[in-house]
């Protein structure tokens, strides 16, 4: 990956860039899963953040959970979930994502320094169309790093979340120079 094609990765259509990694363990918890599929998905989970040298965790000691993804198979399944628009901070989010034919979503909020802090992610699943271990990688990709948009899961991609990932990088950068020092680390 060449340096452009990585800052385009994390510029916004607004021209501002952004590439943020999680700054605390990750702690998911899902909703909407049964076990078996759960095992899985979350087996899926660690092996992308494991790849990124990055920690999972059960509990996040301000937030209980940090990383709640929610599937359901169709979007109004959302509104049984308390006190969802004081969690997204969005009124009537299922309404939304139904009227935009939304497949997934994603939602990523940020400590003081620009890290990741948290991230929902929510993903309708149409009659189980997707294998839990395939859910499971896309939602660690698109949650490791503050992406412009969504990605698929990818070797590059591998290889550019373990690169920023190094510790010697920032939990954050704002300057599209940043992809320069990404693409060093390749």
């Amino acid at each position: 990956m060449k340096p452009e094609d990585i800052a385009a990765l994390f510029t916004a259509p607004d021209g501002t860039f952004l590439c943020a990694r999680w700054a605390r363990p990750v702690a998911p918890v899902v909703f909407g899963m049964d076990d078996a599929s759960l095992a899985v998905f979350r087996a899926a989970l660690t092996a992308v953040f494991a790849h990124a040298r990055h920690p999972l965790t059960d509990t996040d000691p301000e937030m209980g959970a940090n990383l709640m993804v929610f599937a359901v198979a169709e979007w109004g399944a959302l509104a049984d979930v308390p006190d969802l628009d004081r969690l997204t901070g969005m009124a009537d989010l299922p309404a939304r994502l139904t009227g935009q034919g939304a497949r997934h979503y994603r939602l990523l909020r940020f400590d003081a320094g620009g890290g990741i802090r948290a991230c929902l992610s929510f993903h309708r699943l149409e009659d189980g169309a997707i294998h839990p271990a395939r859910l499971g990688e896309s939602v660690a990709v698109n949650a490791a790093l503050s992406w412009a948009h969504p990605v698929s899961p990818s070797p590059d991609l591998a290889r550019l979340i373990r690169a920023a990932y190094d510790r010697l990088l920032p939990d954050a950068a704002r300057d599209a120079s940043h992809a320069l020092r990404l693409a060093a680390r390749l």
